[in-house]
């Protein structure tokens, strides 16, 4: 397993473990993200700080299911990207009942003083051409 591959194992079970300062450890300080939810972007300390996820991991009842899957890394001499399907399932407090959907990430990283960081995270979802705009969160890989 190289080292970005690592880092993004570990996030993923620092997602599973509902770990709020390891899910952001390896996030450079400037680091740009596109995620889910709103807003269209975030940067630097909202990215890093771990009350964000800590309160959205509070949201949920009982465990996080987080899995990566396809991952392609592609690792140059100190800059680095990758994309992967990911899975995330939960049960809201509250819901009778749990979700699981896919949705796509691609992650930036570059070498800061020696470590792989994370600086760019993308992450999104499909949605239906029909004139609808339903996000397509019911799609899974093809196996």
């Amino acid at each position: 397993m190289t080292v970005i591959e690592q880092i993004i194992a570990d996030r993923a079970a620092a997602m599973r473990d509902k770990d709020p300062e390891r899910v952001v450890a390896a996030y450079a300080p400037e680091v740009v993200r596109f995620d889910l939810a709103p807003p269209l972007g975030t940067t630097g300390a909202e990215v890093t700080d771990p009350d964000g996820i800590r309160a959205w991991f509070s949201k949920f009842a009982g465990p996080v299911g987080y899995e990566v899957t396809e991952l392609v890394v592609t690792e140059g001499a100190d800059v680095a990207f990758c994309h992967s399907l990911n899975r995330l399932a939960a049960t809201p407090h509250g819901s009778p009942e749990g979700f699981e959907m896919w949705f796509r990430v691609t992650l930036g990283l570059r070498r800061v003083d020696g470590d792989w960081k994370i600086t760019h995270e993308h992450a999104s979802t499909p949605f239906y051409m029909d004139g609808s705009f339903r996000a397509a969160t019911d799609l899974k890989p093809e196996s």
